[in-house]
This record gives C-alpha cells, structure tokens and sequence, in this order.
C-alpha cells in the first residue's frame, strides 16, 4: 500500500496541535514532497478582520509551508517506524508573496519538495502555495531536524 493510500492525517504527520496545527489535510505524498491543502476560515488562529484585507495576511504562508515540511519529515518518521518530531524553521530565500493576504473561503494547496538534506538534520525545501492552479506565494526553506530534539534544546543550558 502506498502511502497516499494510507490516508495519513495531519496529526499523524506533523508534531503541532490544537489550534497551532494549521494544515487541514495531507492530500498528496511522495518521496520527498508533500501536498498539502486548507480551506481559509473565519475562526482561524490568523484570521484578521481589521488589516488591509479580511483574511489571512500572507506572511502566514511560511508558515503553511513549514507545517507542510514537518509532515514530510513525520511521513519519513512513520515510515521509520517512529513518531513525528519538532523541527525547527531556520530561514527561507526569496518569500513572494503575489497577494497580501489569503482570503475567506480560498482552498489553499500548499507543496514542499525536498531539494537536499544532510545527515546533521540541515535541509532545504522548495515550496509553494496556489489557489486555483495560480502559484499565488512561493519560498525556499531552509529546516534543521536534530535527531534527538529535546537533547539539542537542552544542550544550551546552564545548570550552575
């Protein structure tokens, strides 16, 4: 069985929840990429009725796009036989944006492509958002996936 046909859920691929986890469902997977897709709504954690436009700003967008890597990265963690991980969100090149925000109602298909990853975590990814067909918003993300996440936080601290 194919993963796709597996029918993973967002909450088996991506360590977020509540109202954190933004992703309504994982509709296409493969080695690599995930596809990715919301529908924008008034309850939403984002949702802005008094910006330049109702919606969702735009900006939020790196964030659709980095909840789409965690769920490759879950996808590759199930796959291992384990649980998905936090991850952490370096930066991004070349974020575009063609709108300001993203508006009631719009389906959003949000897809990352894995473009490399080391064996230290470090990763890059291709992504992109459309609605309609339209790429409307578009970003390189640079990720890091330690293996052992709560090890790597605490590795910073000073127990003196």
């Amino acid at each position: 069985m194919s993963d796709f046909e597996q029918q993973w859920t967002v909450e088996q691929l991506v360590p977020h929840a509540g109202s954190m986890s933004l992703l309504a469902s994982a509709v296409g997977i493969d080695d690599g990429s995930v596809q990715a897709e919301l529908t924008i709504q008034s309850d939403d954690l984002f949702f802005d009725t008094m910006g330049p436009g109702t919606g969702v700003g735009a900006w939020v967008g790196i964030e659709y796009m980095a909840q789409a890597v965690a769920a490759c990265a879950g996808l590759e963690a199930r796959r291992a036989g384990g649980a998905p991980k936090i991850g952490f969100l370096l930066g991004s090149r070349r974020y575009h944006a063609s709108r300001s925000h993203f508006a009631l109602g719009e389906r959003l298909l949000i897809t990352v492509r894995r473009e490399f990853q080391a064996d230290n975590g470090l990763g890059q990814f291709d992504c992109r958002i459309d609605i309609g067909g339209e790429v409307v918003a578009s970003a390189k993300l640079t990720v890091f996936g330690p293996s052992d996440p709560v090890e790597f936080l605490n590795s910073g601290t000073n127990d003196e």
